[in-house]
């Protein structure tokens, strides 16, 4: 059962998310047009716009009074760019709308930070920034991914920690697991370790040590799961270091891109199938909703002491403006808090793991 978290603040209720305009492929001509449409639909928010003011009053246009009550702007000098290395842009860019963005977390200027910007670069100035929460060694890179049972599995790490030891796919267990009851509104996900084989022996050392610390620990761990329970969803969070995860990731990603231009192909050969693409149409129009990867884009840094969101490199206005319903989503439903109470409760069952 899911720990009760504490009662939600009026911060939670109604928080206020610092956006990083500037990164990202397309910078403020996605963010900006994101922002405006998550603020139109959900007036509890407000929002922190940070980066060129120039640029973003320029795409802001002129607002209406409700809306610009809702809306500030801080003005950034610098981005860090797609392929800065992470120590320049944590040593040098201190004052880019990356840093300033996940600096307002920090001060509690708001509650939540977004961004579309250099990956290692955001985890790096994140970690330095906010710090890691308690019982937390490690941050991790969180995801929702589509399953046939018509929901998501929460996968973990993605790309934040190559080397794990133990102790470190429990952490990411735990905050999965968070995650997942916060996010997805599981009350009690099931936990799996993702693996070459379901058997007890199977994978390495590390690994199968980590199987026994989440046997010991307290949370529903349903053993070593393998690459297609991920999208059978056999269970609600999966469990790897950052290598395997990433690696997973960007392969279902290939994979998926590959279907949707052989289906493309395919209707594209002759009149008799552009006539069967016509008459699927409604279909093929079900398919591309359930598929379409904006729906899932927004992947938590979690184990940090504040919520971090980062948005895909590429994303279109669409899949930005999901990222910003993710992070409000984690504040509403006190994800730091959650994942704080069970690091609590299962570090004080460390004398069991042991024995």
């Amino acid at each position: 059962m899911a720990p009760m978290a504490p009662m939600a603040s009026d911060a939670c209720m109604n928080p206020r998310i610092a956006i990083d305009c500037m990164g990202g492929d397309h910078g403020p001509d996605v963010t900006v047009p994101a922002a405006l449409a998550f603020a139109r639909s959900e007036p509890s928010v407000s929002l922190l716009l940070v980066g060129d003011e120039s640029l973003l009053r320029a795409r802001l246009g002129a607002l209406e009074s409700a809306l610009a009550a809702r809306i500030e702007v801080r003005h950034a000098d610098e981005v860090v760019t797609m392929d800065e290395a992470p120590a320049s842009a944590l040593r040098s860019k201190r004052r880019s709308s990356m840093r300033l963005a996940i600096e307002a977390v920090k001060a509690g200027d708001a509650q939540a930070c977004v961004s579309a910007g250099n990956t290692g670069a955001l985890m790096a100035i994140s970690r330095f920034v906010l710090k890691m929460l308690d019982g937390i060694d490690r941050p991790a890179i969180a995801a929702p991914l589509p399953n046939q049972r018509g929901g998501a599995t929460t996968m973990l790490d993605l790309g934040a920690n190559v080397d794990c030891e133990p102790q470190h796919y429990l952490q990411f267990a735990i905050m999965g697991a968070a995650l997942a009851t916060a996010v997805e509104g599981k009350a009690a996900p099931t936990i799996g370790l993702l693996n070459i084989g379901e058997e007890l022996i199977k994978g390495n050392e590390t690994v199968r040590q980590a199987a026994d610390l989440l046997r010991a620990s307290s949370l529903d761990f349903r053993g070593n799961v393998e690459g297609n329970d991920i999208f059978e969803g056999t269970t609600d969070v999966v469990v790897c270091d950052g290598f395997v995860g990433n690696v997973a990731l960007k392969t279902s990603e290939g994979l998926a891109r590959m279907i949707g231009g052989f289906i493309r192909e395919e209707y594209s050969r002759g009149f008799a199938s552009r006539l069967a693409g016509a008459i699927s149409l409604p279909v093929l129009g079900r398919l591309r909703r359930r598929l379409d990867h904006r729906r899932y884009n927004g992947a938590s840094l979690v184990g940090l002491r504040g919520v971090v969101i980062k948005s895909h490199g590429s994303a279109d206005a669409l899949a930005f403006e999901q990222a910003l319903r993710r992070a409000h989503e984690a504040v509403r439903n006190q994800l730091l808090e959650r994942i704080a109470q069970a690091v609590a409760r299962i570090s004080a069952e460390a004398p069991k793991v042991g024995s």
